[in-house]
């Protein structure tokens, strides 16, 4: 007869906000008018909330996107348009003012935190205070009251990926990793968002899975 005291119990997966101290990871992707986040004009944002598979392991939401008209009063350099490709002229982008793709963008992060019983989000990125920069800019230029993301706080995967990979570039980071890589696609934040995005939760859960065995 088999003990019933003997069987192995059952552990629940750790939730979201248990992971990580309160906060749900929101991978956050800009692109700008250039590199000075006082100056230079927001152009596009995209977000995607980090969520949890029915085996404990994150996974990418959907990816939420706004193409945004310049702030007043900011600039464009139009090298940083040469390496995006945004053409802020096209009648077909459908940008919207900073404060409508910012209330875009926030709605489903704060709907994820609600999901999660995270208190906040923490901006996951690849150089991840340039685009919490840019962020916070724009947050403070519309008067916007309701930023769900910590002020200052981020995860960094060029610094996830070179303790993991050995590799700070996002594209060579994200083949290190084994994901695709089409750089014809590169510099739109949507693209960048979601590989940044895979990236991470292939770093994450790695390391997850390697942490429980070395407890064994």
């Amino acid at each position: 007869m088999n003990d019933a005291s003997n069987a192995p119990v059952a552990v629940p997966f750790p939730s979201m906000a248990s992971r990580f101290r309160g906060f749900l990871p929101v991978v956050v992707d800009v692109e700008t008018g250039g590199f000075d986040w006082n100056r230079h004009a927001l152009l596009e944002i995209a977000v995607a909330p980090i969520d949890l598979d029915a085996n404990g392991q994150l996974v990418v939401d959907e990816v939420t996107s706004s193409h945004v008209i310049p702030a007043t009063g900011t600039e464009i350099d139009p090298k940083s348009l040469e390496v995006t490709g945004i053409d802020i002229n096209n009648p077909l982008r459908g940008a919207l003012h900073e404060r409508a793709a910012l209330d875009l963008v926030f709605t489903p992060v704060r709907e994820a935190m609600k999901k999660h019983g995270c208190q906040r989000a923490i901006l996951v990125g690849h150089n991840a205070h340039f685009d919490l920069n840019f962020l916070n800019a724009a947050v403070a230029r519309c008067g916007h009251k309701r930023n769900p993301f910590h002020p200052f706080s981020v995860f960094d995967t060029v610094t996830l990926a070179g303790v993991a990979y050995g590799q700070t570039v996002l594209a060579r980071a994200a083949q290190a990793a084994g994901l695709d890589w089409d750089g014809s696609y590169a510099h739109s934040a949507v693209y960048d968002t979601e590989r940044t995005a895979q990236l991470f939760c292939r770093i994450v859960n790695a390391w997850g899975a390697a942490a429980a065995g070395s407890s064994t």
